[in-house]
């Protein structure tokens, strides 16, 4: 009972846009009480949230069309209780009448919600005699973003990204060195972009070579961009919004010096602790890279902030936390850090820009931008060489966009990456 309560806090945080998923399971004192649970239970909670807010625009339908009135105002968190329910009927394979009575009791101790416990088990009966609906591409995702996706890509490739969003990443690792090995070690398999894959779950501090240093969490696109810039050996590097360091470390393990810029003081102290469990080494800097100077580095690197849309499949709060309008203002903040970052680079120097947004404006279009405001800067192209295995991930001017769904495998949960767009740039 315990997990399923804060399996709700945690989708009520996400849908009322109050807290993401990420800062509710991480924070040492959320109020949805994750912390507090023992292992068992806090798998439990976090995987009831995760399957609902994969499924929550099917979810959100299948209540809605139950509702004859909609659903009533200032009843707590009796929709986060109506599709955590729901999701436990249909894609976790929760017995009805367990799921039913759980969310039942869960309602009457909402104080908001408690007298609507008849309409919660009415509903939720209603679910588990129907069943899971017919699978249709896009149903799980806001409408606004999915329409998005078919005028930017077509209406096949916006549907393959669907689809490969209903399975949760597995764990990827980048490695200081002797990816094959520690693939062996780990049960794992090597990944294109060097690193190692594993299936998720389990405790990430007690597989071995954490406590080492050996390796460290990092999505296999999100390690494309420090790879672009090929050798680094004692080379100045700038890693600007560095934080929490995946690729500061990526930089720092190829030899370069690296300064680590980010405007926040406490995530930056969560890279100098990664750092140190790495064994290696940054010079932290807190700032903010759209107006911080910098004596300009062989090689600057701008994972820029952005939508995140294509880190859904580790991160399917971020569909429902996002507006529409959150892509406009962010490509403006882009384009002010891309002026800022072609200035810290030497003449003759390397800038990578990299997001993980799925979004043509947060990608194809700021490089477009960025060329026509700055003719001493030009696109240094991709070679397929460089991405074995992810060829079909660069595009005609050279670029890198990846899909959810490249690295296909046979088991869903060991496929695929985010979505993500890199662009290595050569200035002057």
């Amino acid at each position: 009972m315990a997990a399923r309560r804060v399996a709700i806090r945690l989708v009520d945080g996400v849908l009322s846009r109050t807290r993401a998923l990420d800062a509710a399971l991480e924070a040492e004192h959320d109020p949805s009480g994750f912390r507090a649970l023992d292992p068992r239970d806090r798998a439990l909670a976090r995987a009831i949230a995760g399957a609902t807010l994969r499924r929550f625009g099917a979810l959100k339908g299948l209540i809605g069309a139950r509702l004859d009135k909609g659903l009533p105002k200032k009843a707590g968190a009796l929709e986060a209780i109506l599709a955590t329910g729901a999701a436990q009927l249909l894609y976790l394979d929760v017995p009805a009448h367990a799921a039913v009575d759980l969310a039942v009791q869960s309602t009457r101790a909402d104080p908001d919600a408690r007298r609507y416990a008849a309409l919660v088990n009415a509903v939720l009966r209603g679910v588990a005699k129907e069943g899971a609906p017919e699978p249709r591409s896009g149903v799980d995702l806001p409408g606004w973003l999915y329409a998005r996706w078919e005028k930017a890509y077509g209406a096949d490739t916006a549907a393959r990204i669907a689809d490969s969003l209903h399975h949760e990443a597995a764990l990827d690792l980048t490695v200081k060195s002797d990816a094959a090995g520690w693939a062996e070690r780990l049960g794992g398999a090597t990944l294109p972009t060097g690193g190692v894959r594993i299936a998720s779950g389990g405790l990430v501090p007690e597989l071995p070579g954490f406590s080492d240093g050996a390796w460290w969490v990092q999505d296999a696109a999100a390690a494309i961009p420090a790879r672009l810039f090929g050798d680094l050996k004692d080379k100045r590097a700038i890693d600007l919004c560095a934080a929490p360091g995946g690729k500061t470390a990526q930089l720092a393990a190829a030899g370069a010096d690296v300064t680590a810029v980010d405007k926040s003081a406490e995530r930056l102290t969560r890279l100098n602790q990664n750092l140190s469990r790495l064994k290696l080494s940054a010079a932290a800097r807190v700032g903010d890279a759209a107006t911080a100077l910098f004596e300009p580095a062989d090689a600057v690197l701008l994972d820029a902030p952005c939508s995140a849309t294509g880190t859904l499949r580790r991160h399917p709060d971020v569909a429902w936390m996002r507006r529409e309008s959150d892509i406009a203002s962010l490509a403006r903040l882009q384009a002010q850090l891309l002026d800022a970052a072609v200035r810290a680079v030497k003449p003759g120097g390397l800038l990578v820009y990299g997001v993980c947004s799925l979004e043509p404006e947060e990608g194809e279009r700021q490089i477009a931008g960025l060329l026509a405001r700055n003719p001493q800067v030009r696109v240094e192209k991709v070679a397929p060489s460089e991405l074995p295995g992810l060829e079909d991930a660069i595009d005609e001017e050279g670029c890198v966009r990846t899909m959810p769904f490249h690295l296909a495998n046979d088991d869903p949960k060991l496929g695929g990456l985010d979505g993500f767009f890199a662009a290595r740039l050569r200035v002057g």
